[in-house]
């Protein structure tokens, strides 16, 4: 008999696929957060104590064309606001591949790595300090072997291209390389990012919450920096050996001030896990993918567990550029529980010391604050 003109494969989620190269699947994610911060007495702050929100609520398409197109359409309905993630046409021959669109620029092994697979509810403070997020833009991609290399030229966030002033660009790139030694999978890359700001604006500001997103308090915060645009740098790493897996960045940010002295800012993490179950994490095209667990509740099994430590530092002080922006430092442990390969479940303690905060604790900013935060997801 002949073949059917449309094929459909469970992936999540249907996908349908033609001989003549069309494909389509729709594809979503919910990640619902809840959490709790504590502090000093003397500290007086709406956003301490218990606070939970949708995190993400993802619903979009992808698929591709004939003639090697690839296309991808989502936005995210959390907040009762709707908001583009991404949105691209790829073109790949070969090992090279070529995005247009909204994307990510490739600044950071952990930002490259989706929310989906992080071992924490949140990516490490540099991340959202140094507001690494999507944007407009062209880049390319090669890969050979155990080499990646990306690069490309971004704008803005779609949302902030509404400002028709918006003339701002950047330059992003990354290089990677993750090669296989015995039974050891390897990885080490480094990044970097010259942004210039135009008549976007004339300042910028950096800050981060204390571990969990669900508060919108931020304890360190440089306030807004008249600038004229940024230059960072990212170096990263990470091994894999059996059910055990340790990962680091270090990423610097120098901020352009013309006359006036640049200061430079400095984050970084490193951290450490363990599956209790016989799992074990994955990298792929540079970054953590999705675990399947070797035993999952539809086979008998309960799925994968995951025990992760972790340092996390984050630096926002420059005293020879008279910046006090303050210190975070987050000693976090968490716990995680894949029980198929599209459910997760995160519980994640945080103690984060705080220097030079910009809540004082009556007359000390130089405090503790302890953060537990709870996530469970689900995306196709």
């Amino acid at each position: 008999p002949a073949p059917p003109a449309t094929a459909t494969e469970w992936r999540g989620a249907p996908e349908m696929r033609t001989a003549s190269g069309w494909s389509f699947k729709p594809r979503g994610r919910m990640q619902l957060d809840a959490g709790t911060i504590s502090a000093p007495a003397s500290v007086t702050d709406s956003g301490l104590g218990f606070s939970n929100e949708f995190r993400r609520v993802y619903l979009g398409v992808d698929g591709t064309m004939p003639g090697g197109i690839g296309y991808r359409v989502e936005a995210d309905f959390a907040d009762n606001a709707v908001q583009l993630t991404d949105v691209y046409l790829t073109y790949g021959r070969g090992p090279v591949a070529v995005t247009i669109g909204q994307q990510k620029p490739f600044q950071s092994m952990e930002d490259m790595t989706s929310d989906l697979f992080t071992s924490f509810t949140e990516r490490a403070a540099f991340n959202s300090a140094f507001g690494f997020e999507r944007r407009v833009g062209v880049s390319a991609t090669y890969s050979h072997g155990a080499l990646i290399a990306q690069g490309g030229l971004f704008s803005d966030d779609v949302s902030a291209l509404t400002n028709t002033a918006n003339n701002s660009w950047s330059a992003d790139g990354r290089l990677a390389f993750a090669p296989m030694v015995g039974t050891t999978q390897l990885h080490l890359g480094a990044s970097a990012h010259s942004r210039t700001f135009n008549d976007a604006t004339a300042s910028t500001r950096y800050r981060a919450r204390p571990f969990i997103h669900s508060t919108d308090t931020r304890y360190v915060d440089t306030g807004a920096i008249l600038a004229s645009g940024e230059t960072g740098y990212g170096l990263e790493a990470a091994v894999i050996n059996g059910r055990f897996h340790a990962a680091g960045e270090a990423s610097w940010m120098t901020v352009r001030r013309p006359g006036l002295v640049d200061p430079t800012f400095f984050g970084g993490y490193a951290e450490v896990g363990l599956f209790l179950t016989n799992d074990h994490r994955v990298l792929r095209k540079g970054a953590f993918d999705r675990v399947r667990p070797s035993r999952n509740l539809t086979n008998g099994g309960m799925g994968a567990v995951e025990l992760n430590l972790r340092y996390d530092w984050l630096n926002l002080n420059d005293s020879a550029a008279a910046i006090t922006g303050g210190q975070q430092a987050t000693y976090g442990a968490s716990l995680t529980w894949i029980p198929t390969d599209y459910v997760r479940f995160i519980l994640n303690y945080g103690h984060v010391v705080v220097d030079d905060a910009r809540i004082a604790a009556g007359t000390d900013r130089n405090y503790a604050l302890d953060a537990l935060g709870l996530r469970a997801q689900f995306d196709f």
